[in-house]
């Protein structure tokens, strides 16, 4: 290399942020390169309104090219570090294999869905990590409805009409919320279904919906569900899926062809790869997030344990919040490594967090203070337009869209259900309960 380079492998919350700073306090000092799989970042927790069909997927799509001016992309998925060489092998986009050295290294690779040894789940589930999977998804609850108005028999236009979703986080309460929506308004242009009441189950282990967070929180995200006639069964999973169903934990059988698996993530298997300390799954990280005896390497976002100075002894949950700090720490301490401000132990400030539950209905607790109804979606739809990169005008027109009008009840089969495989890495399957 003729000039230094740094290197940022993922482009997600923590790898954006991380290439932002860098390009800000260090572009004339190396030159940052970007290693992604794709040419987008994804703000993941606008996600579930695609599902349900509010927002356009290009609205929560950041052309990296646009919004990291100075920066290289290169398109690959990262398979290997070898800290001795300096170097990052990946693949390309068509599938050549080929390495990259750097003189400094960002591992911000993410996360993955995390899977359990549940018979039939790899095959019959649907994950949803992705636009591909939130297209897919759209796309599969409108052709069941679809089917069920063509069915016959009763018992087939019952079980087409079952949505279970496992996981009662984030992002499975915010997709239950969203898929009850998107189904009340395609069900109105069915006239052969009126009177046919759908079912939506969420299912999880734990004993309340959005476990770990503020129990008020908690308590009006379940509360709105169960007005909105979801059934929500606390300290239940599913036992075994089939094409037709799923067995649930309590011996119960429901019949169903949707099961959409939002149990949680586990660090992506990069993590692994690189021979580096681990802590359960994740790179061991100093305070300054360099990695043990390698301070060209810092590591930040979900593939890293960063330590929690909240929760001493702990690493720090894998959420946006966290990455998005994290990267900007790791842009910031790089830059310090180049003579540009002085390094920084990792500190922060919980803000509180919010929950979109469709329509009107939301729960936020900004600052700790607990909020419902509307107060709550003027808060969350505020946050993301802050925090969303780019986009935030068609962003708002598609909102307004959606609360004057209804959701489109077409399928657009731009994704297959084979290119959305749950299972995206068979030989880690996590043993652990949800």
């Amino acid at each position: 290399m003729s000039r230094a380079r740094i290197v940022i492998v993922g482009a997600g919350f923590a790898g954006f942020a991380a290439a932002r700073t860098l390009l800000r306090k260090a572009r004339g000092a190396a030159e940052v390169v970007l290693l992604n799989p794709t040419d987008y970042f994804l703000y993941l927790p606008l996600l579930p309104e695609v599902a349900g069909g509010v927002l356009d997927p290009r609205r929560v799509t950041v052309p990296l090219t646009d919004a990291l001016p100075g920066a290289r992309l290169v398109l690959g998925q990262a398979g290997g570090v070898d800290a001795a060489a300096r170097t990052v092998s990946y693949t390309g986009p068509e599938g050549e294999q080929r390495t990259i050295g750097y003189h400094r290294l960002v591992l911000a690779a993410g996360s993955v869905n995390k899977l359990l040894p549940i018979p039939g789940v790899a095959e019959n589930a649907r994950g949803f990590r992705g636009i591909p999977e939130a297209l897919h998804l759209r796309d599969h609850v409108v052709r069941q409805i679809e089917m069920a108005d063509a069915a016959e028999d009763p018992d087939e236009r019952a079980a087409r009409l079952t949505f279970v979703v496992v996981g009662a986080g984030y992002t499975g309460t915010e997709v239950v919320a969203q898929i009850q929506l998107l189904t009340h308004d395609v069900l109105s242009r069915h006239p052969r279904l009126a009177g046919v009441r759908p079912q939506w189950l969420l299912l999880d282990t734990a004993d309340h919906v959005l476990p770990g967070m503020d129990e008020r929180l908690s308590a009006t995200a379940e509360r709105v569900l169960r007005d909105r006639g979801i059934e929500v069964n606390m300290g239940t999973s599913v036992a075994e899926a089939t094409a037709t169903g799923v067995k649930l934990t309590d011996d119960r059988f429901v019949a169903s062809h949707t099961l959409v698996w939002c149990v949680g993530v586990r660090p992506d298997p990069l993590a692994q790869s690189t021979g580096l300390p681990l802590t359960k799954g994740r790179l061991q990280v100093d305070e300054y997030l360099a990695v043990p005896g390698h301070p060209e390497i810092l590591a930040c976002g979900d593939a890293a344990a960063v330590p929690d100075p909240a929760n001493p002894g702990r690493p720090t949950p894998m959420t946006a919040q966290h990455a998005v700090r994290q990267g900007r720490l790791a842009g910031h301490n790089i830059a310090a490594s180049y003579g540009v401000g002085e390094r920084k132990p990792y500190r922060h400030r919980d803000l509180g967090f919010v929950v979109d539950l469709g329509g009107w209905q939301a729960a936020a607790n900004p600052l700790h203070v607990p909020l419902s109804g509307l107060p709550a979606r003027i808060v969350t739809r505020g946050y993301h337009l802050t925090a969303l990169p780019a986009n935030r005008l068609r962003t708002v027109a598609d909102w307004l869209f959606t609360a004057v009008s209804s959701r489109p009840a077409v399928q657009l089969g731009l994704v297959p259900g084979p290119a959305v495989p749950l299972d995206t890495d068979a030989p880690e399957v996590v043993h652990q309960p949800t």
